[in-house]
C-alpha cells in the first residue's frame, strides 16, 4: 500500500534539522545519564508515597535519550496511529489522487519537521504508542540546556523533572486500564476521520491556510485543529482533551507538591520555569499555537487547579477515585468545577478528612 508519509524522510528530516544539544564532554555526559536514572528511581518512591497509587504492572527501564533518538521513538509512535487511518481511508488499496497531491514525501518533511522542532523542547514523555505498557523517556540535552539557561541547581531541576515524568509513568502502570482507554479514545479519534476524498481535501486546504494566517499574523486565534477535525472528532477531542488535561494537571500538582520537601529550591526553579514559558518570542508562540504546545501549557494549568480543587475537598484517597474507571475521568465541563466532578461521582460534596 502507497503510504501517506514516507516515514523514512519523516526520520531523516528530523534527524537533519534538529539542533545539536549543549557542548558535554563524554565524562559529563556520562554522569548526566547517570544522575537521571538515580533521580527517576529516587522519584519513583516520592512519587507513590504522595499519590498513593502503587503500580499494578511491570514498566521497563527508564530510557535516557538525545534528541535525534526521541524523535525516532515518536516517528514509530505516529507510524501506529497515522497508518491504519490510511488503511481505512483508502479500504486498502492505493490512496489515490488525494495521496498523490499531498505526497508521501511532503507529509514525511512535514513530520520530520515538526519532531525537529519538538525534539528540543521536549524535557521528558512517557511514550504509550509503540510499546505496552510505555516507556518513560528522559531527553537529556534538553534538561542540561533548561537547568544551565534557568541557572538552576543541577540536581534539584532534575529531581523535580523525575517527578512529573514519573508521575505519569507511575499513572499508567498503577492503572492497568488507562492505556487501553487512551488508545481506544485515539483509535475513536481515527475511525470518525472518515471522509470523501474531496471533503478531506477541503479541510486540508482550510487548515493550511489557517497555518498560512497564524504565521501572517501571530495574534490569530485561527485553529487547524478546529478547522481539519469532524464534528464526530471534536466530541472525542473533548473526551481526549479532558483526559490529558487530568494527567498533566495530576503531574504538575504531584511535582509542586512533592517538591518542598526534596527540591530546596523548588520555588525558585517553578517562578524561573514559568517565566521561561512566558517569554517566547512571537514565531515561538506562533509554532507552539500550530504544534499544540499552547494546548498542552493550559492543561498544566487548568489540570493542576482541577486536582488541587477535588484534593482540597476529598483528600488525596478521594481523589483517587478518578482512577476508578473511564467513568470517573473529569468531562471537560468539571475541569473547572471540581465540585461538579465530587457531586457526580460521590453524590455529594463531602469534606476531605
Amino acid at each position: 500500500m502507497t503510504q501517506f508519509v514516507d516515514w523514512d524522510l519523516a526520520a531523516a528530516t528530523a534527524g537533519a534539522l534538529g539542533r545539536s544539544g549543549p557542548h558535554v564532554t563524554y565524562d559529563e555526559a556520562a554522569e548526566v545519564v547517570a544522575d537521571l536514572r538515580r533521580l527517576t528511581d529516587e522519584a519513583a518512591g516520592h512519587v507513590t508515597a504522595y499519590t498513593k497509587l502503587t503500580p499494578k504492572i511491570a514498566h521497563p527501564p527508564v530510557r535516557i535519550v538525545d534528541r535525534k533518538d526521541w524523535a525516532a521513538i515518536n516517528i514509530e509512535g505516529l507510524r501506529e496511529v497515522i497508518d491504519p487511518l490510511a488503511e481505512r481511508f483508502t479500504g486498502g488499496r492505493s490512496p489515490g489522487p488525494v495521496a498523490v497531491a499531498i505526497g508521501s514525501r511532503f507529509t514525511g518533511v512535514q513530520a520530520g519537521t515538526v519532531l525537529a522542532y519538538l525534539s528540543g523542547k521536549v524535557l521528558g514523555q512517557y511514550e504509550v504508542f509503540s510499546s505496552d505498557p510505555g516507556q518513560l523517556l528522559l531527553v537529556a540535552p534538553n534538561i542540561v540546556d533548561v537547568e544551565r539557561k534557568l541557572d538552576t541547581a543541577p540536581r534539584d531541576f532534575r529531581l523535580w523533572v523525575c517527578l512529573h515524568e514519573v508521575t505519569h509513568r507511575t499513572q499508567f502502570a498503577a492503572v492497568p486500564w488507562l492505556r487501553a482507554h487512551f488508545l481506544g479514545e485515539v483509535q475513536a479519534f481515527v475511525d470518525a476521520s472518515q471522509l470523501g476524498r474531496d471533503e478531506l481535501a477541503e479541510r486540508l486546504r482550510r487548515g493550511l491556510a489557517a497555518l498560512a494566517d497564524a504565521v501572517r499574523n501571530p495574534e490569530s486565534r485561527a485553529s487547524v485543529l478546529d478547522l481539519v477535525q469532524t464534528p464526530a472528532q471534536r466530541r472525542v477531542l473533548d473526551r481526549l482533551t479532558a483526559l490529558m488535561t487530568l494527567l498533566e494537571g495530576h503531574a504538575e500538582f504531584v511535582m509542586d507538591g512533592v517538591g518542598p520537601e526534596v527540591v530546596p529550591s523548588v520555588d525558585e526553579i517553578r517562578a524561573k520555569f514559568n517565566r521561561r514559558r512566558e517569554a517566547a518570542n512571537p514565531l515561538e508562540r506562533v509554532l507552539r499555537k500550530l504544534l499544540g504546545v499552547e494546548v498542552k501549557l493550559r492543561q498544566y494549568a487548568e489540570g493542576r487547579k482541577f486536582v488541587h480543587g477535588v484534593v482540597e475537598r476529598v483528600g488525596m484517597d478521594g481523589f483517587n477515585k478518578v482512577w476508578d474507571s473511564p467513568l470517573t475521568v473529569p468531562r471537560l465541563d468539571e475541569l473547572t468545577d471540581p465540585d461538579a466532578w465530587v457531586s457526580r461521582v460521590y453524590g455529594s460534596v463531602p469534606t476531605a478528612d
